[in-house]
Parts: C-alpha cells; structure tokens; sequence
C-alpha cells in the first residue's frame, strides 16, 4: 500500500491523514506535551500534522504544518479552528483526526462536510466545550467518529446517552523498544515528573518528602518539570512559593526536561509518585515509570488504576507520607513492583495501539463512503 493510502476491507483511499492538535500544544523535542508526543510515537509518518505555530523545529522527519492566525473571527475558541481550515482547504485530506477539542472537530466537520472527522478525546469530555451535555455530544456522534484513551473517559463520554452507543477506547501507548534500560542498581531517589501544579499533586509530594526524608538517610527526592511544557515558561505563584519549601527539604527541582532526560531519571530512580488530585484521565507518567521499571505510588484517580492495575502502591495525596515509609524501607516491595510493572507496561506497547488506531482510521473512512454503520444518533 502506497504512503498516505488508508485501507479498510473493502476500500482504499488515497490523501493524508491530518492530525489535529489542540492550539497550545508543541510539537518540537524540547516543548511539547502529552498529547504532543503520543501523536508523534503513534502517528504514522506519512501524516500531515497541523497545530499552532512552533517556537522550535518540529520533530526531524515529521511533516508539520503552521496554522498560522487569521484575521477571522479576531478573537475566542474558533480562531483556531478557523486557522487549521485554511491549511486543510490546501491539503485536501482523506481524514481529519482531532485531538481533544470537540469544538474544533465539530466545526472542521461542519466546513469540510465531504471529508470525514475523528475526535480522540484525552480529557474529561463533561468539561469541553461542546461536549458537556449528552445532547451535544449526541450531535458529535452524527459527524464524526469518536474515541478516548481510557474507559473511565469513555464512560463520560456515553453518560446519558442510549445503551450501546459506539466510542472507541484507544489507550495510550508507549515504544517499550525505545526506553532507556532499567540500571541493575536503582538510585535511592524518589522522583515527581510532570507539571508542577496543585492538581498534579506537587504540594503533596513536597510536604510528604519533607516529612521522610529525615527518616530514611541516604535517600533523595527530586522533582522534573513545570506549569508548562517549556524551559523559558515564567514561574507561577504556585511555583515560586513552592520553591523554598523545596529547597529547605532538599528537594532538587530541575524545572522542564527534554522527554528523554525525564525517561533516564526514571530508569534509575527507586520510586516514582503520582499524587494527583484531579480525576487523571488516563496517567502517561505511570506507564512510563513502570516501563522504566520504577515502583509506583500512585492516587486511586480513574484513569491511574485503569493503567497500574495491581502494579503499584495507592495513597491518597494527603496520605502520601505513609505509603512513602513503607516503599523506602522495604527493597522486597520496591523490587516486586517493579516487576509487576515492567509486566504491566507490556500491554501498552506500541504495535497494537498502532493497528487500533488503523481500525478507528478505516471505520470512520468506511462509514464516510457508505460501507459502514452510523453512530446511534
């Protein structure tokens, strides 16, 4: 099959697959976010990637297209999306795959009605623009096909709608090939990795380490990343008054990584935690801290435990103290979670989200020309 041909069973069609992006997300080595880097993991080459100009080279080998501003509409939610159509009524392509802004799926799905639309959705859709109540999700469903990255979001999603309703779940995934190596001796260190902000639980993890640390000497404790994606990003308030406490904790806080610098620390830290308090929608740091072969802690939020299963320590952020003893004074614990989450990981490899993927690809394509079956309405 030639580059930029999507097949299904009984059709073929030629043009590419234009991915998407939500308007803040990056899409170079050194900025760019969750969704960002799965779509770069998963994404065939040959797509087209359309998101909001880049302050930096897109990543090598990956063809990026500018949505560069337009004159119209001069303000709100739909300047974006108007600025994505103007590259697609250039490129022409076969699919339009929207990543988590059914707002802009709906209206590329409205400008290009000949071209059809699928919308993975990587957040709670109950808190999106034209998503949060059933019958606008209902009319989602009459234009376009569409898919979440994890069951407790595809629940959101169906919620007051007819039993049986088709949505996809397609899980994140990871390139297990492409880790780093777990090292045979881990570091006594105890590692956040994400953004720094309360609903990441970063406070929690702060004031807990405070709090072991002196009990478990040897030990250390680290923090990866900020509010966001992006070194040159300026301190919020929540940063700078966690800084000190940080600090008189001897907590190292390393500000934003590259990708693969986040991966290295994880492969040779002890513990991994993510104490988040907002309802996880799926949990990207976990899978790659069990990859990495780190034990978890991990709060009892939806789209966490879907990923970990048995596989890691529960704690609540407030209770994080506790369940942080236990894991650094016990190597027999540290070690069988770490098993069990290299074992886990398994099952978010890269080839069968991949043909997932494809599937959701050819059924939104089949339906478009007649082959397959509507959504319930």
């Amino acid at each position: 099959m030639a580059a930029g041909q999507i097949r299904t069973g009984r059709l073929t069609v030629d043009g590419p697959v234009a991915v998407v992006l939500p308007p803040r997300e990056g899409f170079s080595p050194g900025a760019v976010g969750a969704i960002g880097l799965l779509v770069h993991r998963l994404s065939p080459q040959e797509d087209c990637i359309v998101g909001a100009p880049l302050a930096a080279p897109a990543f090598a080998g990956r063809r990026f297209v500018a949505a560069r501003p337009v004159p119209w509409p001069p303000l709100g939610p739909l300047r974006y999306a108007a600025a994505v159509a103007s590259v697609l009524r250039r490129l022409r392509p076969a699919l339009i795959e929207v990543h988590n802004r059914p707002e802009i799926a709906r209206h590329l799905a409205w400008r290009f009605p000949d071209i059809p639309v699928a919308l993975i959705l990587h957040n709670d859709p109950q808190a999106m623009r034209r998503a949060r109540t059933a019958s606008e999700r209902t009319a989602l469903l009459r234009r376009m096909r569409v898919a979440c990255v994890s069951d407790w979001l595809r629940g959101r999603f169906v919620e007051g709608l007819p039993t049986g309703t088709e949505v996809r779940v397609l899980p994140n995934c990871i390139d297990l090939a492409a880790l780093p190596p777990p090292v045979r001796e881990r570091e006594k260190l105890i590692l956040f990795a994400g953004r720094v902000v309360a609903d990441k639980g970063a406070d929690a993890f702060v004031a807990a380490c405070a709090r072991v640390l002196p009990h478990r000497p040897g030990w250390r404790a680290a923090i990866i990343g900020g509010d966001r994606f992006s070194a040159d990003a300026a301190d919020t308030a929540f940063l700078a008054a966690l800084r000190p406490l940080a600090a008189a904790a001897g907590i190292v806080m390393h500000g934003h990584q590259p990708h693969r610098v986040v991966l290295e620390a994880m492969a040779r830290a002890a513990i991994v935690v993510v104490p988040s308090r907002w309802q996880e929608p799926f949990g990207m740091t976990a899978l790659e801290a069990m990859a990495c072969g780190a034990a978890l802690i991990v709060s009892p939020r939806p789209g966490l435990l879907e990923v970990v299963g048995h596989a890691a320590l529960r704690a609540e952020p407030d209770l994080l103290e506790a369940a942080l003893l236990r894991l650094t004074g016990d190597p027999a614990l540290q070690a069988g979670l770490s098993g069990r989450g290299l074992a886990r990981a398994q099952l978010f490899d890269i080839a069968p989200a991949r043909r997932r993927l494809q599937a959701m690809r050819a059924d939104a394509l089949a339906r478009s020309r007649g082959f397959g079956q509507a959504a319930p309405a």
